[in-house]
């Protein structure tokens, strides 16, 4: 198996270490539709394909940009230790 295809699908922990982010924001996205995933098997174990999770990231670029345009956001970014 290549390492794209082991990585085509992630789980809840792969994805919140990806967003840097915690579970239960992951979970919350799913649960409102924001970030597609899916269960599989007996367990119902949740997977995010890859492209959705790229998807994701390319649209919360693109909302972001359209808030800073319409000034509802500002433009700086704020400051790391």
């Amino acid at each position: 198996m290549t390492a794209e295809h082991d990585n085509r699908f992630l789980t809840i922990e792969q994805v919140a270490e990806e967003l840097n982010s915690k579970t239960s924001l992951i979970r919350t996205l799913i649960q409102t539709g924001q970030l597609r995933a899916f269960q599989v098997g007996p367990r119902g174990f949740w997977r995010v394909g890859r492209q959705d999770l790229e998807d994701y990231i390319a649209d919360a670029y693109q909302r972001t940009a359209e808030r800073i345009a319409s000034g509802e956001l500002t433009d700086d970014v704020p400051k790391g230790d």
